[in-house]
């Protein structure tokens, strides 16, 4: 997700992860050493520091400081049990951050908010076919115990409406406008229709529910292709419109301060009047192969493999029920601060969320682990006399899942400074996630990005360096991403 600041994210292809120190985590400890220690920071009264090769030592000696031990312990502590934002079990990774960076002697301090979060209280959905068979839909994942599926919230859209849809299912493709149109154009209408659609990367899952709800749908059923690779798995997600609490738009939402009802119109607009759930790969793959009606060529590149193409209304009817709660709770956000020596009002902030819908091993806490071992480098490299030149904030963010509602509050209630002193963000959720290496950034960062991969070797080369296994099949040109 986009944070509320000049970012720089590194994600990965949804192939199983391989061992947890990959170069991806490596270029991620390149990029922030690269962009704090290549101008050597000492106070004015030790010149000496200021000779290049002293900077090259520190960026050496903090390369050097890597441990693939400590970086598997932070992760193994942080997805030890399941952490979603505004529960009891999310305060165990609050303290484990916050010690850690008073462990280290940073400046330390946590910031509370109130938000307006969602949770689920009962799902269900049953598929009842022309043959007069009725089919209930497991909800639950495959392959976790016992123990995990009562630790784990059941899937769910935060921010869906309470109730019931029952109708026939329209396959919509990713729910685009485009996929409207081709639905029209071949006679089939979605009024009074349970639609159906699979999760892309141009529509957030908002954007898919929002549309289907002005085209007459009464309830979405959303799945993702990629969850069959996982073992049917399910995607879970946030419907609301927006980011940030939504009972305070615009403003933060400390304790004491203005809140809106939750009837209020800037308040409701920003969530679906429809019902929708997650679903996983297979029983999204059970409907659609039961689906008769019209034909639609351009989405033969999914039901092509299915039922030919045929995308209803029906005559497969689905039941669609969903209960959930919005509850006001509290989330924290933890920061550790070094004071930079030359331009101490000039803020670099490295950050991620820590929030998950479950236990978040590879988004976000391959990023926190990440995150709290380049604090771990940064604190011995001060004990060796090491100052950055401008101030390292470090944000471990809370409620992201919800909406980036950590982040967005902590910048509403200091816009002005933030506006005035930050100079870059650097945010990392998915620091390790399967074989190659992607990267997004603002333009202001395009070449150290690329300087950066120049220095990173190739875990799977002999000579190579990662700029040349990226720039390989993504033909970089000019410092830039084809």
């Amino acid at each position: 997700m986009t944070h509320p600041f000049t970012k720089l994210t590194t994600t990965a292809s949804s192939k199983p992860p391989p061992p947890l120190m990959t170069f991806t985590f490596l270029l991620i400890l390149c990029i922030i050493g690269f962009y704090t220690l290549h101008h050597p920071y000492p106070s004015p009264a030790t010149p000496p520091l200021r000779n290049p090769q002293t900077a090259l030592h520190f960026q050496k000696t903090f390369l050097s400081l890597s441990s693939n031990y400590t970086v598997s312990s932070y992760l193994r502590d942080l997805t030890h049990h399941p952490h979603l934002a505004g529960t009891e079990p999310s305060l165990d990774t609050v303290r484990y951050v916050q010690s850690h960076f008073e462990q280290l002697k940073f400046n330390t301090h946590t910031v509370e908010y109130k938000a307006l979060l969602s949770y689920p209280v009962h799902a269900s959905v049953s598929a009842h076919f022309s043959n007069g068979t009725t089919v209930e839909l497991s909800l639950t994942e495959k392959g976790i115990s016992q123990n995990a599926i009562l630790d784990v919230v059941q899937p769910y859209h935060a921010y869906s409406p309470s109730g019931s849809a029952y109708g026939k299912v329209v396959f919509v493709n990713y729910g685009r406008e485009e996929d409207y149109r081709a639905l029209e154009a071949a006679g089939v209408n979605v009024s009074g229709c349970v639609v159906m659609a699979r999760k892309g990367s141009v529509l957030s899952r908002s954007g898919v529910i929002f549309l289907a709800e002005a085209k007459g749908a009464i309830g979405v059923l959303l799945y993702a292709e990629w969850d069959r690779l996982r073992g049917g798995g399910v995607e879970r997600g946030t419907v609301m419109r927006g980011v940030g609490d939504p009972l305070s738009p615009g403003w933060a939402g400390v304790e004491g301060g203005e809140s809106l009802d939750l009837e209020d119109s800037e308040v409701s607009k920003r969530f679906p009047k429809i019902p929708s759930l997650p679903l996983s790969f297979e029983n999204a793959q059970i409907i659609l192969g039961s689906l008769w009606g019209g034909f639609v060529t351009q989405f033969l590149n999914d039901l092509g493999r299915v039922n030919g193409g045929r995308v209803g209304p029906g005559p497969t009817m689905v039941n669609l029920t969903f209960q959930g709660k919005k509850k006001v709770a509290t989330i924290h956000n933890v920061f550790a601060v070094i004071r930079g020596l030359e331009e101490p009002n000039r803020y670099v902030l490295l950050g991620n969320h820590r929030d998950a819908w479950t236990y978040g091993a590879i988004d976000p806490n391959s990023g926190t682990a990440a995150l709290l071992d380049i604090a771990r480098r940064y604190a011995l490299l001060m004990r060796l006399g090491w100052s950055p030149r401008r101030t390292i904030i470090f944000c471990s963010w809370d409620a992201e899942e919800f909406g980036m509602i950590g982040s967005t509050e902590w910048v509403e209630e200091n816009l002005v400074n933030l506006g005035a002193k930050a100079v870059a963000y650097l945010n990392v959720d998915c620091a390790v996630q399967g074989p190659g290496f992607f990267a997004g950034a603002t333009p202001q960062l395009d070449d150290i990005l690329i300087e950066v991969t120049k220095m990173v070797k190739d875990p799977e080369s002999e000579s190579g360096t990662l700029y040349d296994q990226w720039s390989a099949p993504n033909r970089i040109f000019n410092g830039l991403q084809d």
